[in-house]
């Protein structure tokens, strides 16, 4: 990871945590990063390490001249920060912002037109280093700046770029509320194994196994999602059965589609 100044992370929560290990387990200098949160007591592995923590934007160092912003704070509490750190941004700090909602033009409003910005929209498996995160510049962001943000979020999952910020809505509504998804799924999985006559805790236990381990397995095999499902589907067997009912016209694909739909729109009502 090429920085070529300090590190502000602003925001260190669970998401701001992910990427900070990531990132230090990837080599990233501690003395480098300066975090700013209000409670440092959930932070003092990193403190240990060498990171700096102050609790509010005025108490950074006036010297400090961060290479580069990440804003990993909730939606809701930008507006009222975002205006602090404009002095970075006119001094040359680019932006990397996690935060849901928040288009492009809204940080250039605040922070100047000519700030280099990246969105990103990782999902919560990167707490794992599973994540998947998309990403979309703004025409300031040369060649060494989307390398950087790209290096930075792989750092706990895979990455992809979009050209057209309005996909950011779309994707938000697939990997971004995806993992919601699957653990929805989870839960109603156990709950039809029990209705079925199994046990509560066996229920949760083979809905929960059965779900990770089938990730896993997409994960490392090269086979597309189908030809999978058609592996495990015998002609005239259970399974064929089961998905006679999901794969019909009123099944999950017309769900899945209609909820999508409402999470995108969601997304573009927030931005």
């Amino acid at each position: 990871m090429n920085l070529s100044g300090p590190l502000l992370l602003v925001g260190c929560g669970k998401m701001g945590g992910a990427l900070l290990e990531g990132w230090l387990g990837r080599g990233l200098d501690p003395a480098s990063v300066w975090i700013v949160e209000p409670s440092g007591d959930h932070l003092r592995a990193f403190l240990d390490r060498g990171v700096h923590q102050v609790a509010a934007a005025d108490a950074l160092p006036r010297d400090l001249k961060p290479a580069l912003i990440v804003l990993a704070v909730k939606p809701q509490m930008l507006e009222a920060a975002l205006p602090q750190y404009r002095g970075f941004a006119e001094a040359g700090a680019a932006v990397l912002s996690i935060a849901a909602g928040w288009r492009i033009a809204a940080f250039e409003e605040v922070l100047g037109s000519q700030t280099p910005v990246v969105r990103a929209m990782p999902n919560t498996p990167a707490a794992v280093g599973r994540g998947m995160t998309v990403l979309c510049a703004n025409a300031h962001c040369d060649g060494a700046l989307r390398g950087l943000a790209g290096d930075l979020l792989a750092a706990v999952g895979e990455t992809a770029w979009v050209e057209d910020e309005g996909l950011i809505d779309p994707v938000t509504a697939v990997s971004g509320g995806g993992p919601a998804y699957v653990f929805l799924l989870i839960e109603c999985l156990a709950e039809a194994g029990e209705k079925a006559g199994l046990p509560a805790d066996l229920a949760m236990q083979l809905a929960r196994v059965t779900v990770s381990g089938a990730g896993a397995l997409v994960d490392q095999s090269s086979e597309p999602a189908a030809t999978l499902r058609k592996n495990v589907t015998s002609p005239a067997g259970t399974t064929l059965e089961a998905l006679n009912v999901l794969m019909a016209e009123d099944g999950l694909q017309p769900l899945m589609t209609e909820a999508i739909a409402a999470a995108t729109a969601r997304s573009r009502e927030l931005g």
